[in-house]
This record gives structure tokens, sequence and C-alpha cells, in this order.
């Protein structure tokens, strides 16, 4: 039997000053509003939650650059489908891991804040995966994979190939320093502790993807759409 074809999207709680002037990192808007997209089209029931049941956005996410006028347009509705979920999102620990067919971990460099302890995602994911679900996760949403665990009490990324933002990324973005100062690894560092087999992008920024087995990855905000299209495309074969 399939598991549930509904999907969550974690959403990172936390926020942090990361550019010029103290603006802030937090929710990187398209990477949930790409893959809640994807769900809705292939008929997916979706929800969003962080571990808090907050969130903030990431100021570089609501630019001209990487917030396209339809996309702004859905985001500002309040109404919309995807805005209504953002503004009543839900609290990991009311959830039920047995609702869902898929994970999708959705980033913004906030989340290598919160998400290394977001005990009550982590749970849910780990239960997906127990399940026979699909777990994924884009760009700095693999922050989240140090406290998924298979069965065995062992990372489910561990001997798998996985992509995630890359450091030499962070690196060009000026914020690897910052990100020290938070005491975080990089997703690339995070991986390789965790004993995954990281596969980098050509570039920072190309769209990039990785599926191994039931794991879904993907490398930057260019790859939201993608990964969940594979994510998609693994719950179908299950």
């Amino acid at each position: 039997m399939a598991p549930p074809k509904r999907a969550l999207i974690a959403i990172s709680s936390a926020h942090a000053p990361l550019y010029p002037d103290g603006k802030e990192t937090g929710l990187f808007i398209t990477e949930a509003l790409h893959p809640y997209e994807v769900f809705e089209k292939a008929g997916f029931e979706v929800d969003l939650a962080s571990e808090t049941g907050t969130y903030s956005p990431d100021w570089l996410s609501t630019t001209e650059d990487w917030l396209k006028p339809d996309e702004r347009k859905i985001y500002e509705d309040h109404s919309s489908g995807f805005r209504s979920k953002l503004d009543k999102l839900h609290k990991a620990s009311d959830l039920n891991s047995k609702d869902y067919g898929i994970f999708f971990a959705s980033a913004g460099h906030a989340s290598l804040i919160d998400y290394p302890d977001a005990k009550d995602l982590q749970k849910i994911a780990s239960d997906i995966w127990a399940e026979g679900g699909v777990v994924s996760a884009v760009c700095h949403g693999g922050a989240i994979f140090k406290g998924i665990k298979d069965k065995d009490g062992k990372p489910i990324i561990a001997g798998k190939n996985v992509t995630g933002f890359t450091t030499k990324g962070e690196e060009e973005e000026g914020v690897l320093d910052t990100i020290k100062s938070w005491n975080r690894p990089t997703i690339e560092a995070s991986a390789k502790d965790l004993g995954a087999n990281y596969v980098s992008p050509a570039g920072p920024w190309d769209d990039f993807t990785q599926t191994d087995g039931n794991l879904v990855t993907g490398a930057n905000p260019a790859s939201a759409t993608s990964t969940a299209k594979a994510a998609v495309a693994v719950w179908e074969k299950l």
C-alpha cells in the first residue's frame, strides 16, 4: 500500500542577520512556493509546518531578482492557498506523521540554525521514512538530516548520494564567516559528517538534484521545482 498522497513542507522558524544593513535570513520563499505548486499540481494535499509554528521571510528571497511578479502576487495574496497556509502555519508537534507520504524540507540560510535541533520535524521525517515514504530537502534544508534516523538509529543519508548548497556558494555570497559564528557546518560538511556521499553541482546555482532510493535532494533555489518533481516521481513508484 502506497503512503498517503499528502506532502508536508517543512519551514524554518529561525531568523538572523545575514545580509548588508542587518537584513535577515529566514524562509527562502520560492523554496517552499515552488514545491507547493508541484505537489498541488500532482494532486497531493499539502501542509506547511515549522518547529515552532512561526516563520520569518528571508529578505533576499523577497527581492525582484528572486521573487518574480507572478510569485509575488501569490505570496502577497493572503487568500491564496500557499499564503493562507503560511499564515496559519502548523506547529510540527501538532501533526501526525502517518498522514504524509512525502516530507520536503524547504530552506533559507536560517535552516542551518534551527533544523539541526528541530526534533518534532525530524521525528515526522523519520517516521515517514520508516513507513516507506519519501524524504526530500533542497538547498540548506539538508541541515535537518542531522536528526532524521532509520529504525537502527543511523542517519538516513549515511551511504547515500546527496546534494545541497555548496560551500563554494557560501564563499561566493560572503556568508561563510557568519555561518561559522552560528557554530553550524555548511551543508556540504554536515552531509559528509553524517556519512553521506555529497555530490556537487557543476556550479553553485545550477539546477541539480540527486535521487537515491526514497531520498531526494536539491542543490539551491533553482532546484526547488525539480527536487519536488523528483520526489513525486519516487512516490508514484512506491
